[in-house]
C-alpha cells in the first residue's frame, strides 16, 4: 500500500525559504502533460492536413501531354504521360506490337522504327517529342498483302530464326539502304551493328539487305 500523503498534508521543511508561489511537483507534472498533449495534437492535425494535400496531389495524376503524329500513314492524336516512351506508345496505346521490347535500354535494336525516314530506338525516345512526326513501324511497310521488298528478301534468304529481332532488323535495313550505307557487306554490318540477333543470322541478314540495295 502506498504511504504517500496528500500534497496538502506534507509539512514544509523547517526553515525553508521556498516561496509559496513555487509550483508543486504534481502541478508541474500536470502542466507539462497538458502542454505536451497540445503539441502532439497540433502535430497530428498538421500531419493529417499534409497527408491530405499529398493524396490530393497524387490523385491529380502525373503530367501528361497531347501529341499528334502520323503512324503508318494514319494521323493519330493521343494523350500520354510525359514519361511514356515511343515504344510503349506504339505497343500499349496504339496496339502496334510488331516493335519488340528487348533490352528497353537502346542496346539491342529490337524496337527500331523509322521517324521521318531515320532509324530510331523507340525505347529511348519520349512520345511527347513526336509532335508532327511521321513514324513507320513494321506493320506499315507492306502495302496490303504485298510485302515490302526487304521483308520478302528476309524470307528468300531465310534471314531469321526465332523472329524476335526481325522487325527491328528489317526497319534498320530499310533505313540503312535509304541512307546509302550499303557499299559492301562490311559497311552494312557496321551500320547495322546496333541490331543484335541472338540466333546469329547475321550473314543472311546482310545478304537480304545487299539483295535489295542492289536493285536500287
Amino acid at each position: 500500500m502506498s504511504t504517500e500523503l496528500p500534497e496538502s498534508a506534507v509539512p514544509s521543511p523547517t526553515g525553508s525559504s521556498e516561496s509559496p508561489s513555487v509550483p508543486s511537483r504534481r502541478t508541474f507534472i500536470a502542466t507539462s502533460t497538458a502542454v505536451g498533449g497540445a503539441v502532439v495534437a497540433g502535430a497530428v492535425i498538421r500531419g493529417t492536413s499534409l497527408v491530405g494535400q499529398e493524396e490530393a496531389t497524387a490523385a491529380e495524376g502525373p503530367p501528361s501531354s497531347r501529341v499528334s503524329l502520323t503512324v503508318n500513314g494514319t494521323r493519330r492524336t493521343v494523350t500520354v504521360d510525359n514519361r511514356t516512351s515511343m515504344l510503349d506508345l506504339l505497343r500499349e496505346h496504339l496496339g502496334l506490337t510488331g516493335s519488340k521490347k528487348g533490352c528497353n535500354a537502346g542496346a539491342c535494336g529490337a524496337c527500331t522504327v523509322l521517324v521521318d525516314g531515320r532509324r530510331v530506338n523507340s525505347c529511348l525516345t519520349l512520345a511527347v517529342r513526336l509532335e508532327g512526326a511521321e513514324v513507320t513501324t513494321i506493320e506499315g511497310l507492306s502495302a496490303g498483302d504485298q510485302l515490302h521488298p526487304l521483308q520478302q528478301a528476309f524470307i528468300d534468304e531465310d534471314a531469321f530464326q526465332c523472329g524476335y529481332c526481325t522487325p527491328g532488323q528489317i526497319l534498320s535495313g530499310v533505313g540503312c539502304i535509304q541512307e546509302g550505307h550499303t557499299g559492301s557487306p562490311e559497311e552494312i554490318r557496321e551500320w547495322m551493328s546496333g541490331n543484335i540477333c541472338r540466333c546469329g543470322c547475321y550473314v543472311k541478314i546482310v545478304r537480304a539487305v545487299e539483295q535489295i540495295a542492289g536493285r536500287k
